[in-house]
């Protein structure tokens, strides 16, 4: 079965050295790719050991990643945040996008001059596997296409609903502009402070889920 969920609640337990080299291997191949400064954290219980925030609370977190970016990249940072999300379940490991609920340990990673921090993900072993996140809503609500829908496109958003998002609002839209090219774009929000984080996330489900060899994205 496939599920949208998080995992919140980790077990005291290391992660694996080769496990880690993988990551790290991946993590540099992003920030080259995409001009980014991600940086995995190991060993560091400061960041989630506050008892000040209650809603979405985490518990065992001492591995996490640190999403740091030019200002103005985050579409940019939430695509190959969710690549390395997706390496890392399929490596046995288990991660949640944490935007708020967390407090800045600025010397354990570095933020040079025009960047900033924009969340983290936790990462380790789950005590559990999460709880999934009902969908209320089809494919059609989050797209436009000018006919009838190509399947590649289909694959596409329904990989796009399993997509992680800040309070678990999809503040999306995908739009088939012609017979291959398409557009994503964020819709209007108040509540949700990082929508282009989640649009970068959603439009890695996307290819995966249609097959970049399918499309081109349009601006």
């Amino acid at each position: 079965m496939v599920d949208r969920h998080s995992v919140r609640k980790y077990q005291v337990r290391p992660i694996e050295k080769e496990k880690v080299e993988q990551l790290q291997a991946l993590i540099n191949e992003c920030n080259q790719a995409g001009n980014l400064h991600i940086q995995l954290v190991l060993n560091e219980p400061k960041a989630f050991s506050t008892g000040l925030f209650s809603y979405g609370k985490f518990t065992g977190v001492t591995n996490y990643i640190a999403m740091i970016c030019n200002k103005g990249d985050d579409t940019t940072l939430g695509y190959y945040g969710e690549k390395i999300v997706l390496t890392a379940q399929a490596m046995g490991l288990n991660t949640c996008w944490v935007a708020l609920t967390f407090s800045k340990q600025k010397d354990q990673y570095e933020i040079l001059p025009g960047e900033k921090l924009i969340c983290v993900i936790a990462l380790g072993y789950g005590l559990n596997q999460g709880v999934a996140h009902p969908q209320k809503k089809g494919i059609e609500h989050y797209c436009k296409t000018p006919g009838e829908m190509p399947e590649w496109f289909r694959r596409g958003m329904e990989a796009v609903l399993l997509a992680p998002t800040a309070i678990n609002q999809q503040k999306f839209e995908f739009q088939l502009i012609d017979s291959n090219h398409v557009r994503a774009i964020t819709r209007p929000t108040i509540l949700n402070p990082y929508p282009k984080i989640d649009l970068g996330i959603a439009k890695f489900h996307f290819e995966l889920g249609a097959g970049s060899d399918n499309f081109t994205w349009a601006d």
